[in-house]
């Protein structure tokens, strides 16, 4: 039983130690599809079209958006003024742009 117990802990720090490289090569990504895909309407985490629903991490939560998934939904789908951009973005560039913004909500859309 223990040795079972050292094979998962040795495993679970192995798979730990690769994950947040990948991340950040997909905040790398997402950086670059916000800017030339988003930016217009979203510089900053800001919504120049609805002023009250920005991308600050305070909106993302009273509207139920501070989710990865929900906010994958939104790009892909679009909504009232927001386009959809399936079809445009690639569902990997997609998760891209939702990890980002979620990272930069975290940071308050901060360097």
């Amino acid at each position: 039983m223990k040795k079972i117990i050292s094979v998962l802990l040795v495993m679970t720090v192995a798979i730990l130690t690769f994950v947040p490289s990948a991340f950040a090569a997909d905040l790398a990504s997402g950086a670059k599809i916000f800017a030339s895909n988003c930016a217009s309407c979203h510089a900053g985490g800001r919504n120049l079209i609805n002023a009250s629903k920005t991308l600050k991490k305070s909106d993302l939560e009273k509207y139920g958006m501070y989710d990865l998934q929900a906010i994958i939904t939104q790009v892909t789908n679009g909504k009232a003024a927001m386009p959809s951009f399936k079809g445009r973005l690639k569902d990997n560039q997609i998760a891209d742009v939702a990890a980002y913004v979620l990272a930069q909500a975290d940071k308050d859309w901060k360097k």
